[in-house]
């Protein structure tokens, strides 16, 4: 599989968002690339999916600099709702807002109408986790894609966010995990 370094709808949905997320748009861009690169993998998507996934990917973590926060899923759910209804894709807000709101379940999502769901959380998962964690994609996969995409600190900046979290908020450090 050749490695997708350019997604033109991705860009259209994340260019409005660069002063936002500022010096981190490099490395949520290519942290979004990296994943959908990972999903595209695992689903094999058709047209309707593959464009499904890349307005979730768009999304799914940009409450972080929307709001300003580590409690980012709703945020992110109400970003991503917000473009569907300004785009005439009302129809596919519960399954993108399924996939932006179960992507950091802990186990796997099971429900056989909306695989994209676990589709998703796997290959954000296999992002994540530096590629440690594969859920059935191949290592020279994952670093050919990490070679593509380069980190550019993106993994460091969840470092900081999370010890910023844990300072606030002893007993809650990560908000955004389902079990």
């Amino acid at each position: 599989m050749t490695v997708e370094t350019q997604i033109p709808l991705l860009d259209e949905i994340l260019e409005p968002w660069k002063p936002v997320i500022g010096d981190d748009f490099e490395g949520y861009k290519n942290h979004v690339t990296r994943m959908l690169n990972f999903c595209f993998y695992l689903a094999i998507p058709n047209e309707v999916e593959r464009k499904k996934l890349i307005i979730a990917a768009a999304f799914h973590d940009i409450g972080i600099w929307s709001d300003n926060t580590v409690d980012y899923l709703p945020p992110s759910i109400k970003q991503s709702r917000e473009y569907l209804q300004a785009n005439n894709l009302e129809e596919w807000t519960e399954e993108v807002e399924l996939i932006i709101g179960e992507h950091h379940k802990i186990r796997p999502y099971k429900n056989k109408r909306y695989p994209l769901v676990e589709w998703f959380r796997q290959g954000d998962l296999v992002d994540f986790s530096l590629g440690m964690i594969k859920c059935g994609v191949p290592s020279t996969f994952i670093t050919d894609v990490k070679k593509a995409l380069p980190n550019a600190g993106f993994h460091k900046r969840l470092v900081q966010l999370t010890w910023q979290q844990i300072k606030k908020h002893p007993l809650n450090p990560a908000p955004m995990m389902k079990w």
